[in-house]
């Protein structure tokens, strides 16, 4: 695999990712299925992995989508999708890192201190920081925000609290609920 071909894979598939997610946050319907995934109140690495099934499916829908355009192999999706799994582990890791270490490694990826900012119950800082590895869509595209230094972040949704919106049932409804 030439390491160009693969470089231009992961950078494509990053926007497509960045692309998803903005969307997902702007067109109320798929709003409805990502609110699965931003309704946990404490954000850890867990949170990586709630998703609503149909998030899942439009998520692979556009890498699917981009892969092929793109005629990218199959070996360079898989490093993406790798490198994508283990960074939103990073990005949602219930971790403080050295501030001077986040601020250097945000320059290039999305750091656990500016992806918190993202699950903010403020809706403002909700729409921003959408980078899923690499940071500079969010300055590109004009939807970073910084973190504040020693500022604690609310996570979550106001509507999302109670215990049975939490279970799993209350998890696989929660889009299809007024």
């Amino acid at each position: 695999m030439a390491w160009a071909s693969l470089a231009i894979t992961i950078v494509v598939l990053d926007g497509t990712t960045f692309l998803a997610h903005v969307l997902m946050h702007k067109l109320p319907p798929a709003w409805r299925f990502h609110r699965v995934h931003h309704s946990d109140p404490r954000v850890d690495v867990t949170t990586a992995f709630r998703q609503h099934p149909l998030e899942t499916l439009w998520r692979f829908a556009f890498l699917l989508a981009a892969a092929q355009a793109l005629g990218a192999s199959s070996r360079a999706v898989a490093v993406y999708l790798a490198w994508s799994a283990l960074n939103a582990q990073l990005e949602h890791a219930h971790v403080t890192l050295p501030p001077r270490l986040d601020r250097a490694l945000r320059v290039v990826i999305a750091t656990p201190a500016m992806h918190r900012v993202h699950h903010s119950r403020v809706p403002r800082e909700t729409d921003s920081n959408y980078s899923n590895i690499f940071s500079f869509w969010d300055r590109a595209f004009r939807t970073y925000r910084p973190p504040q230094a020693g500022s604690a972040i609310a996570t979550g949704l106001d509507d999302c609290d109670a215990p049975a919106r939490q279970r799993t049932s209350g998890l696989l409804t929660l889009p299809f609920q007024a």
